[in-house]
């Protein structure tokens, strides 16, 4: 009985680590932060004068992919509004485009979730963009893309970092 304890305790030991390796991300020229859920998420641009919005790949770009933009609309405009309005004049243009649907996502802000696929090098590849609303006239997105197979393995964690997105 005792060996079973001391090796339920040691698993539980070794499974510690990987529960706390959430990173939060901020920077001084952002207004938010989130948690990166694992340190396979990092940046390849800083916000600067050059490189005005940060942003991140998981592992490979072909992996997973992030970049987040803040755009300024006018009052009354929901997430979903401007999701639509998003793939009708910029996403509708990729090749082999071909929009999913939208669904309602709730996290520390609150919006509407799109999904799309199109092709990039003659590879399958999808985008995930959360359109998050921070007041009437702001709404972030975070646009996620990344190869079909690879990205739909991490979704839990591009909701993960919907989820935390937060306003300082």
């Amino acid at each position: 009985m005792k060996r079973i304890v001391a090796l339920t305790l040691v698993l539980i030991g070794l499974m510690m680590p990987a529960t706390f390796a959430q990173q939060l991300y901020t920077h001084d020229k952002v207004e938010y932060s989130f948690e990166l859920p694992s340190t396979t998420w990092r940046s390849i641009t800083e916000p600067d004068a050059a490189h005005e919005h940060p942003e991140f790949v998981y592992g490979d770009r072909l992996d997973g992919y992030l970049t987040i933009r803040k755009e300024v609309v006018e009052a009354g405009t929901t997430p979903a509004d401007f999701a639509q309005r998003d793939a009708d004049l910029k996403l509708r243009f990729l090749p082999g485009f071909v929009q999913g649907k939208q669904d309602p996502f709730n996290g520390r802000l609150d919006g509407v979730t799109m999904s799309y696929e199109f092709v990039r090098t003659g590879k399958p590849m999808i985008g995930r963009t959360y359109y998050l609303q921070a007041d009437p006239r702001t709404i972030y997105a975070l646009r996620f893309t990344g190869l079909r197979d690879k990205l739909n393995r991490i979704r839990n964690q591009t909701d993960l970092i919907a989820r935390t997105f937060k306003l300082k």
